[in-house]
Parts: C-alpha cells; sequence; structure tokens
C-alpha cells in the first residue's frame, strides 16, 4: 500500500518560502509583488498559507535592480532599405535602483489578512545620446540621481479555500499604491542638443530621478498553491489598473494621461531539501498596454510590450519564527530588468 505525505505546517512553509506569487509591472516601476507566504497554521484538516489569527509579521527587504538599454531613433525618410536619410541618434540608458522596505503583515483570521509596506528608494540612471551621422566624436551624457520615500502600498488577501487533504490552495488579494513617492512629472529636466548644423534638434531627459509612479494604482489577483510531494506548485493572475490624472505642463497647458494597465501571470515550482532549507524556480510575464494622452504627438505611439523574467530564489528557516529569503530575477525581455536580487528577513511575533 502506498502512503501519501501528511503535509505539516513547517515543511509547506518551507517549501512556499521563496515562491514569489507575481511581480506585476507599474509605469515604469514595479507595484511590488505580493511577498511569498512564510507561515501556515490550522491543524492536519485545514492548512492556511497566510498569517494566522492574531499574528504580526515584520518583514524588513533590500532590493538592487539594474538595467540598461540601447535606442537608435530615426527622425527622416528611407529612400531604400539599406539608406535612410535624417537625423539618426542613438541613446544608451543605464539604471540602477535600490528599495530598502519594511512590511508590516496581521492575520484578522487564520484566512484574511492585512498589509502595509513602506518603501524607501534610491536611483541613479546615466544618459548617453548623440547624433550618429555628425562628426563629432563626443556624446552628450547626463547622470542624474534621485532618493526619498516611495509609494506606500497597503493589501488585503483573503483565502478562498480551506486547504483540506491534497486541494488547492486559491487566495484573492487586493492591492493598493499611492502617490507619497516623488513622481515622474515632479522632477526636474533638461535638454541635450542634437544636429546643431540643422537648426537643432533637442531631447528632454531627467536631471533627477523620480521616486514614485506619479498615478495610484489597484491591482487585484487570484493565486494558487498545490502541494505535491515533493514540491509545491504555485501560480498567480493579476491585473493592474492606474488611475488616471490631468496633469499641468511648464506651457500651461493641462493634459489627461492614462497610463497603460498591466496584466501579469506567474508560475513555477519550490522544492524542500529539508524541514528548514527550500529552493523556487519560476516564470514572471507581464504585457504593459500602451500610455494615452489627450494630445496630438507626431511621433508614432509605440503599443503594448513585455516584461518577463525567470525567477530564482532560496530561503533557510532561522528559528520558528523567522527565515531568511533570497530571489533573483533575470530579465529574458528587451524591456525587462538585466538582474534584480531581493533579500528578505519576515519575523513574526
Amino acid at each position: 500500500m502506498s502512503r501519501r505525505r501528511r503535509w505539516t505546517g513547517a515543511t509547506l512553509a518551507a517549501l512556499l518560502a521563496t515562491a514569489p506569487l507575481l511581480a506585476i509591472a507599474d509605469t515604469p516601476e514595479a507595484v511590488g509583488a505580493p511577498p511569498p507566504p512564510q507561515e501556515t497554521a490550522g491543524g492536519l484538516q485545514q492548512r492556511t498559507i497566510l498569517s494566522p489569527q492574531g499574528s504580526f509579521t515584520a518583514e524588513p527587504s533590500l532590493s538592487y535592480s539594474q538595467s540598461t538599454s540601447t535606442l537608435v531613433a530615426i527622425d527622416g525618410v528611407t529612400i531604400l532599405p539599406a539608406i535612410a536619410v535624417g537625423l539618426i541618434s542613438l541613446r544608451q540608458t543605464q539604471r540602477e535602483s535600490l528599495t530598502a522596505a519594511l512590511a508590516l503583515r496581521y492575520g484578522l483570521t487564520d484566512r484574511l489578512e492585512v498589509e502595509t509596506r513602506v518603501p524607501y528608494v534610491y536611483r541613479e540612471e546615466q544618459v548617453r545620446e548623440r547624433e550618429i551621422l555628425q562628426a563629432s566624436d563626443t556624446a552628450g551624457v547626463v547622470d542624474s540621481t534621485g532618493y526619498g520615500l516611495g509609494d506606500v502600498e497597503a493589501s488585503l488577501r483573503y483565502q478562498l479555500s480551506s486547504g483540506l487533504g491534497d486541494g488547492v490552495i486559491f487566495t484573492g488579494g487586493l492591492r493598493m499604491k499611492s502617490r507619497t513617492g516623488r513622481d515622474p512629472f515632479e522632477v526636474e529636466t533638461t535638454e541635450i542638443a542634437l544636429d546643431d548644423n540643422n537648426g537643432g534638434v533637442t531631447v528632454p531627459i531627467y536631471t533627477e530621478q523620480p521616486t514614485g509612479s506619479g498615478f495610484y494604482a489597484v491591482q487585484p489577483s487570484l493565486n494558487w498553491v498545490y502541494p505535491s510531494e515533493p514540491a509545491v506548485l504555485y501560480g498567480s493572475l493579476s491585473y493592474l489598473y492606474n488611475v488616471p490624472r490631468t496633469i499641468t505642463l511648464r506651457s500651461g497647458d493641462r493634459v489627461r494621461i492614462e497610463s497603460g494597465s498591466a496584466i501579469g501571470v506567474s508560475f513555477g515550482m519550490g522544492l524542500s531539501l529539508n524541514d528548514r532549507t527550500s529552493l523556487s524556480l519560476g516564470y514572471d510575464h507581464t504585457t504593459v498596454q500602451r500610455t494615452r494622452t489627450d494630445v496630438q504627438s507626431p511621433d508614432p505611439e509605440f503599443g503594448r510590450f513585455q516584461v518577463g523574467s525567470l525567477l530564482l530564489g532560496a530561503s533557510h528557516r532561522l528559528g520558528p519564527r523567522s527565515s531568511l529569503g533570497l530571489s533573483v530575477g533575470v530579465g529574458v525581455t528587451e524591456q525587462a530588468p538585466d538582474v534584480q536580487v531581493t533579500l528578505r528577513l519576515p519575523v513574526r511575533f
């Protein structure tokens, strides 16, 4: 007779500790991923992957991300497929960001928890831009930095299924993001001059980096976890909606901006090495819709773009109430960050 493993709270928590349920891209930065479940509550008859009733968890985290991009822009006409007449410019951008955050979670019941997250952001960007067809060996270079409070978030999560036996555990979530960070419409910009010999062409570039996205956002999500010996399978589906806003330009004109919404999906597997250490492997993909304004622009609008990342993680339970988790995301699409490393230390009181 075959024997099935009965999933205890400690085993399930170790498997899930590094399973990132979702990372949803905002415009231009991430709203934030729902934290991986760290604890389980209840006995063998019912499992929960949220905070137990009356349990308070503090989770400090530190995240570093780096990305580079190269953009070739042509403002002219194409005579033959290999010949373009007009202004051809090359922009190379390198961005780095460091985010220290504190997340606080509390279990209202064994199946309902609330959370708030307060980030502090440091960003640095270097932009090099030049006109290719000009004989100048110098390129316009602008370095910019920014630091301060980021966008504060609040979340509510509810476990939809009881998790009896070997069934799938479903949880629903609702995340709301504020505009407490300095948004892109508040920071100062400068202009790099190109093509000085032909009337002058300038492009705006930040001289100070924002610490927030500039939009209020709401993100409902549906997550699932399926224990399957000796691993745990997980996945998530979410939708991010950025609330439109109207801004006033320096010219005095008012412009309404509808930042693109985002549809995200992720899936992966957590594997327990023992009752204290686990590894995870997953993939996260986000489709960001185009951003629209009520102003007619002579430049063509870009359509939706794709952000995909391969996720690797490891977690070690330090004690009965704390664990240490490390996750690494590697971008597999052009718009995704090249690498993102996150260190978490949740402590339950």
